[in-house]
């Protein structure tokens, strides 16, 4: 047998075909209603969900990235009114389109199991745990939409931590029983979830090859490349194995190898890809210059190890790292500008004084403070500023670090 044939992309190309996959470019305008948020978050897959809100929250940040017309209330409507979006599991806790709620289905027969051999599972939920998990689905069965702070644990008072309760109300979360109808101050409210979503979503399971196939398949087409691995833990559904076997079988067919060259364009990877990646690469735009902030949780920086080689941008959050260890800010954001990773801004929300505060800024080196980007950085902040509703942008010279 004669080894397939690698198709070479150069650095710039792989660069644009992600940024348009990920919905970067084209820039977007006007306005974005429920539909196309929908529409968004469907061809990213699946949106993260962060508590941190040093701006604004991680998926909030995310979607707002991608069209300035976005607005938390359109993403509420379409999580909490229209139940057209559930949030459950993929590599983390996620936002996630309805449809494929069916495919969460084998995910959840494996989490009874691997959640109740868990020992630090078992432990929380106390000397009994079939009896914490069963007291609590009845409570809520009864009660309807029910927040954790709002039940008792016996012996325990309130909960403020990872009770039995919470436990409970966590593992019946993540294995299907109950949804998040909605949020108050962003805790969850916890249902059944045959009252959450749609009555024709609840019953049926994909045949476990059409899963394999769709996990695949899909995490390919949003990935744009990727190793066995790397499409395995786009949706954490499948191991590395299942993917590679998958790849393998369809190679030659609509899979092939892809050679993908690094920032420098003296080295790459050689990946997977769909064999439709030509198409993809001929209808893709070039990326906008408009400069913008990114989430520390933004999909494009999700692969750290992808985001150094192809990007030349070594990221990190450094919200675990003590202080003064820390090489840049609790929270940075990169900045994007076209198709380059161009440096790291460190800003939050200060809501006590009505601004948007710079605390640092770092430009990557060879990225020189050009009149032209500075004016681009600035009106990115002032989009920022106004997306969060502060008054003004608070950014001394002191603030620019390089």
């Amino acid at each position: 047998m004669t080894d397939p044939v690698v198709k070479k992309i150069a650095n710039k190309d792989a660069r644009r075909l992600l940024l348009n996959t990920q919905g970067l470019a084209p820039l977007k305008s006007g306005r974005l209603d429920a539909d196309g948020l929908h529409g968004i978050i469907r061809s990213l897959g699946h949106v993260q969900v962060d508590s941190i809100r040093t701006v604004a929250r991680a998926h909030d940040g995310i979607l707002f990235s991608r069209h300035p017309g976005y607005r938390p209330a359109l993403l509420s409507r379409l999580l909490e009114k229209e139940a057209r979006l559930f949030e459950n599991w993929s590599h983390d806790a996620a936002i996630i389109p309805s449809e494929w709620f069916p495919h969460w289905r084998p995910r959840f027969v494996r989490l009874r199991k691997d959640l109740s051999e868990r020992g630090h599972w078992r432990n929380r939920l106390g000397d009994d745990p079939e009896a914490a998990i069963d007291r609590i689905r009845a409570v809520v069965t009864e009660r309807g939409p029910t927040m954790a702070r709002e039940l008792l644990d016996p012996g325990r008072g309130p909960w403020w931590g990872w009770s039995p309760t919470k436990t409970a109300l966590e593992y019946l979360w993540r294995t299907g029983e109950l949804a998040i109808r909605d949020r108050v101050n962003f805790q969850k409210r916890y249902d059944l979830t045959a009252r959450v979503l749609p009555a024709e979503l609840l019953n049926g399971e994909p045949r476990p090859q059409d899963h394999i196939d769709w996990a695949c398949r899909s995490a390919l087409e949003r990935l744009v490349f990727g190793t066995p691995r790397e499409i395995a833990g786009f949706w954490g559904s499948i191991d590395t194995d299942t993917a590679r076997q998958w790849c393998e079988r369809h190679l030659g067919g609509d899979v092939i190898q892809v050679f993908v060259a690094d920032h420098t364009g003296d080295s790459g990877r050689t990946l997977f890809a769909l064999a439709t990646i030509d198409a993809h690469l001929a209808a893709s735009a070039d990326p906008p210059s408009r400069v913008r902030a990114l989430s520390p949780f933004d999909p494009v920086l999700r692969n750290r190890p992808q985001t150094a080689w192809l990007f030349g941008f070594d990221y990190r959050i450094e919200i675990f790292v003590p202080a003064a260890r820390r090489r840049f800010g609790y929270y940075v954001f990169p900045l994007l500008e076209r198709d380059r990773l161009i440096g790291r801004i460190d800003m939050k929300h200060d809501r006590a004084g009505d601004r948007l505060a710079v605390a640092g800024l770092w430009l990557e080196p060879g990225i020189r403070r050009s009149r032209g980007r500075t004016q681009a950085i600035m009106a990115e902040l002032d989009r920022q500023r106004r997306f969060v509703g502060a008054k003004t942008v608070h950014f001394p010279d002191s603030a620019w670090r390089s």
